[in-house]
């Protein structure tokens, strides 16, 4: 009797990276505004980044959200896997409507921020995106990249509320709690996609060594 073929793996992991620290990280809510690089320490975050991510071997795609910082940190990625970076929409920041470039400092005054951060589920930002429909751009994304690398290994390059948004549907948690996530400039945060669920591997990761992470 001829030895059964092992069937190859149909689910893809998704390396889901922040872009990298910028001189507004913090103090602004740059949203999509053209024309904000990394700054040298966000270079440096992208390099330990893609340094991390080479040791992995085999990665079959890079991808970034259209912004130039996203691109920024995706290019040394690109350049230790061998590949070329892919802009995909999918991966923007969320659409901060007239909020976009304010300060921090003052959209924390506003009567709607404690929505924001304790109901987001409820929250459209004026002349902007929903965090709701955020979370469905980002989540449909995810699985259309996957389903095109099926049983790879692919990286995107995101930003900090589309990956918390990934992250808090990929768990089954409510759209409430993802404020609750917190993920770093240049972290990394992986998701086994599967045709049928989404298994949460690590979020938020900065130091680990990405060669050990496996489903128990």
């Amino acid at each position: 009797m001829p030895p059964r073929r092992r069937r190859p793996p149909t689910s893809t992991l998704v390396l889901l990276v922040r872009h990298g620290q910028t001189p507004t990280t913090g103090a602004v809510l740059p949203g999509r505004t053209p024309g904000l690089h990394l700054s040298e320490a966000g270079q440096q975050q992208a390099d330990r980044a893609a340094a991390r991510i080479a040791a992995l071997k085999g990665v079959a795609a890079v991808y970034a959200s259209p912004l130039e910082r996203t691109r920024e940190t995706a290019a040394p990625i690109a350049r230790a896997t061998g590949l070329r970076v892919r802009r995909d929409k999918g991966l923007l920041e969320c659409d901060f409507g007239d909020w976009t470039g304010r300060e921090l400092k003052e959209l924390m005054k506003l009567p709607e921020w404690h929505t924001v951060q304790s109901r987001p589920s409820m929250f459209r930002f004026p002349r902007g995106e929903s965090f709701a429909e955020m979370q469905l751009r980002i989540s449909s994304a995810v699985q259309r990249l996957a389903q095109a690398h099926r049983g790879e290994t692919i990286v995107a390059v995101s930003h900090a509320d589309p990956i918390k948004a990934a992250v808090a549907d990929a768990a089954g948690a409510h759209l409430d709690a993802f404020q609750r996530l917190v993920i770093s400039p240049c972290s990394i945060t992986a998701l086994l996609v599967g045709d049928a669920a989404t298994t949460v591997l690590t979020v938020n990761s900065t130091g680990d060594d990405l060669t050990t992470l496996a489903p128990s």
